[in-house]
């Protein structure tokens, strides 16, 4: 039986009256990847307000891992408000927090000493990071990489990569941050080919040194184990090793942003364990909730320490209710089988992909790890031209045929996968159903240059 049901047009007549009120009441600024209001949610299907169910590839940007209203997230949150909701932990602390950090400390890559800090959302756990790498390393410099996505807010915004509509019209931005390539292959800064390019850009750092900002100057280089919003590019196997190395050598405090790739979106519990590398500091957010905001830093016990009393603190930061969920959706993660789901995702979605590379051009490359996967869409295979008005008509085809999908990328050419580990196969392949048809019905009524020879 079709877990997708359609019972009106899309949007429905409710959605778009909700619509119409949101215009009214809400600015502009906030985007909609879809126009459907949710009305309910279970596991990796939605309803909206007119009854259409959907299956969802988008999870709440990567918030909804355990699945939406996961049960044993929401039995640990009911129990939680028998007893209090807010009492801030910098005033009348209290376990759960202390048992989130004990957690983290635990499972975050490294045998040393680790400490965690809880705050809200990934934004404010990555200006924590680098408010904690400049008090351990008394400097001010940040480097951060191209197609990187660090949040919005000032700091966060100016760490990210792309201008619009994240930085436009919001200058003047952080001072002492200096960008330099990641290791996107398929659209290499230096026009090279790995292996042959030697890891010119994890080289690059070095360079950055003698043109852009001095080592000694810099706290922190802060990166994303697979880009997130910049299109699900993922490094090749020496990249972060290399990074990490030169970050030693020059005391800078090597950050890996897992507010997206971590919670085991990757099959891993965090992106960064693919690569073999131990960050020194290391940011968490969207699925460490189960569905409620929460987020942390996990580091060295002296760099976390480094700030004084005080240093550190938020008024919501380690809500009551978000640890509750916190320590259940670790729980679910670490023994619910869903790192080895999450690789089972990886491996259905990349074969069903490479049969539609070989069929449309308009599919340039297949990439990702795990149940984080991609396909970035262009229009010649040889000039790479990025299909952004194909790929939205693409996401557009998707949520009318009943399945929600999210776009990146740089050059917004890229469909994400984001599916909750709580899918059924069948779901999944449902849904990757519409998506291969949607392909479909893009690349073959394209330009004979796009379409299947």
């Amino acid at each position: 039986m079709s877990s997708i049901q359609i019972r009106t047009e899309i949007p429905g007549p409710r959605s778009r009256a909700l619509m119409a009120r949101r215009e009214a009441a809400v600015p502009r600024g906030p985007y909609h990847s879809t126009p459907i209001f949710a009305a309910k949610a279970e596991g990796a299907l939605l309803e909206d307000v007119d009854g259409n169910r959907f299956i969802d590839f988008a999870g709440g940007i990567g918030c909804a891992n355990m699945g939406h209203r996961s049960a044993p997230v929401l039995a640990a949150v009911r129990e939680q408000l028998e007893k209090y909701l807010h009492l801030c932990f910098s005033v009348t602390p209290y376990e759960s927090y202390v048992a989130v950090a004990e957690k983290l400390n635990a499972l975050a890559p490294g045998k040393f000493a680790k400490k965690t800090v809880i705050v809200n959302t990934g934004a404010e756990a990555v200006e924590n990071s680098i408010k904690i790498a400049r008090a351990y390393t008394k400097r001010p410099a940040v480097i951060c990489f191209n197609d990187a996505f660090h949040g919005r807010t000032l700091l966060a915004m100016s760490l990210t990569s792309k201008t619009n509509p994240y930085k436009a019209g919001f200058a003047p931005f952080v001072n002492d941050i200096y960008r330099i390539p990641y290791a996107y292959c398929y659209r290499c800064s230096y026009n090279l080919t790995y292996p042959s390019c030697k890891m010119t850009c994890a080289h690059a750092l070095e360079d950055a040194f003698k043109r852009l900002v001095p080592a000694d100057a810099v706290a922190a280089v802060i990166v994303e184990p697979i880009l997130g919003e910049g299109g699900f590019v993922t490094p090749p196997p020496e990249f972060f090793g290399i990074i990490h190395d030169i970050c030693r050598k020059h005391g800078i405090v090597f950050i890996a942003d897992e507010v997206q790739t971590g919670i085991g979106r990757t099959g891993k519990f965090f992106a960064i364990e693919h690569y073999g590398v131990e960050p020194d500091l290391l940011v968490t957010a969207k699925s460490l909730g189960g569905g409620l905001p929460i987020g942390a830093v996990t580091g060295r016990a002296e760099i976390m320490d480094a700030p004084g009393v005080g240093g550190l603190g938020s008024t919501f930061g380690g809500n009551p209710a978000s640890c509750a969920a916190a320590l259940a959706a670790i729980e679910m993660m670490e023994h619910g089988g869903m790192l080895q789901h999450s690789t089972a995702i990886g491996k259905t979605f990349e074969a069903r992909a490479r049969v539609w590379q070989k069929k449309w051009p308009l599919v340039g490359e297949i990439r990702g790890l795990g149940g984080m996967c991609a396909i970035e869409l262009v229009r010649n295979r040889e000039t790479r031209e990025p299909a952004d008005t194909e790929t939205k008509e693409i996401a557009h085809y998707c949520y009318e045929h009943g399945l929600i999908t999210i776009t990146a990328g740089t050059y917004n050419n890229v469909v994400r996968i984001l599916v909750p580990f709580a899918i059924t196969d069948d779901q999944l392949n449902e849904g990757l159903d519409i998506m291969e048809a949607a392909l479909g019905a893009v690349a073959e009524r394209a330009p004979a240059a796009m379409s299947h020879a």
